[in-house]
């Protein structure tokens, strides 16, 4: 089955608009762990407007004595400040991505050249920490060999052209999850894992699901935002049972 990791930051965007504490992340933490999400993402920003370094630290000590059956991920761009705190958290894992300033959210993957220079030794360091080190790409096969030549564990596919593709009828959508399949076979033969992760929904997993050797899939936005009216927990399930449903072989 393909795991859920469930990004909590919307949470904090609630919280941060009003201020104070409420929502608190630790019980949106504890509504999707108790729903039976395996994982748990967080992307601390420079600017704070959502996930605060705090949080982190929290969310770490709500996971201890869990990690075991609950993976916790951290991600965001290879700032000192960012690697200092996943340094001292230790999670499962950290996703690397690239951050264009003023951004509202994440709008493409690594590619190699000068601005990624720093990431082999950076790569290189958490792997020493027992930190699985994943890569926030393009479905490209320049990136992806990238990826495996500067020693990541695993590639997160960028999966907002599938998911524009998806909503523009099925015959786009196979063409690009096509393009998908071939990035992630090439993955796997360089001996990679693959997550997935943003814009995908329900309507659109159905699809990705069956990405063949997909491990994981990070979700967020959507969860919360129907979340909203359907509720937390009620959601969470919806999206396990919709990961645990028979698909095609890898």
């Amino acid at each position: 089955m393909v795991r859920l990791s469930v990004n909590v930051n919307k949470v904090a965007t609630l919280r941060n608009a009003r201020g104070g504490r409420s929502p608190r992340v630790l019980d949106a933490v504890e509504v999707c762990l108790s729903a039976g999400a395996p994982g748990i993402t967080v992307h601390p920003r420079a600017d704070r407007r959502h996930i605060t370094p705090e949080d982190v630290r929290d969310i770490s000590r709500a996971l201890e004595g869990r990690r075991s059956e609950v993976e916790y991920n951290i991600e965001g761009d290879p700032r000192p400040d960012l690697l200092a705190l996943v340094r001292e958290v230790g999670p499962d894992q950290c996703t690397l991505v690239p951050v264009v300033p003023g951004e509202i959210t994440s709008q493409a993957g690594w590619t190699p050249g000068p601005h990624a220079d720093r990431l082999p030794a950076i790569v290189g360091d958490l792997r020493s920490r027992g930190i699985r080190v994943s890569l926030f790409v393009d479905p490209q096969r320049e990136a992806i060999r990238w990826a495996a030549s500067i020693g990541a564990d695993r590639v997160e596919l960028y999966t907002e052209p599938f998911a524009r593709a998806f909503e523009r009828g099925a015959d786009e959508a196979i063409r690009s999850f096509e393009l998908y399949a071939e990035a992630a076979r090439l993955a796997r033969s360089l001996g990679l894992g693959i997550n997935g992760g943003h814009d995908l929904d329900l309507d659109n997993l159905v699809v990705f699901r069956d990405l063949p050797h997909l491990d994981e899939v990070s979700i967020g936005h959507a969860i919360v935002s129907r979340a909203l009216f359907v509720g937390l927990d009620t959601i969470v399930r919806q999206y396990l049972a919709v990961l645990a449903a028979t698909g095609v072989p890898a």
